[in-house]
């Protein structure tokens, strides 16, 4: 299990691809929650927001999560409490006022692009915050150090 991917997979590439064309930037593979030992794989900081994009063999898919038969009872056991980690994970960063995406590796990623867009969007105007995800170019570093100093 130790050479399992855990990030940059060939689904998460595929959104991150997506999501990038569409002009949003994030950060890849980041604890949205510095208290909490889990990493997402897309965290859109400002808006709040954090994407996992779950494999279907790890997280038991309905549809094409299987069970191997060599030692199932481990497996089975296994694969349930990585169900239950995700609901934790999930409620802990929503107490925590974080939005949490969650999609299927077998998802079509311009439609997964679609629904966190729409979340990324929406959060940033409700925190009072314009849409504009990215600073605007007067906003450079030299010109936040003028203003801090």
């Amino acid at each position: 299990m130790a050479a399992q991917a855990t990030r940059d997979t060939g689904a998460e590439l595929e959104l991150r691809r997506e999501l990038h064309s569409r002009g949003l930037r994030y950060r890849v593979n980041f604890r949205p929650d510095p208290t909490l030992r889990r990493s997402a794989d897309i965290v859109f900081t400002r808006a709040r927001v954090a994407v996992f994009v779950d494999g279907c063999f790890w997280h038991a898919c309905p549809e094409h999560g299987t069970v191997p038969k060599a030692n199932r009872d481990w497996w089975n056991a296994k694969l349930t409490a990585n169900t239950a980690r995700d609901r934790d994970t999930d409620s802990a960063l929503r107490a925590a006022g974080w939005s949490v995406v969650r999609c299927w590796e077998h998802d079509d990623p311009r439609q997964v692009a679609d629904l966190v867009e729409q979340v990324v969007r929406k959060e940033p105007q409700r925190s009072g915050y314009e849409g504009n995800l990215r600073r605007p170019k007067s906003e450079s570093m030299a010109a936040r150090r003028m203003v801090s100093k």
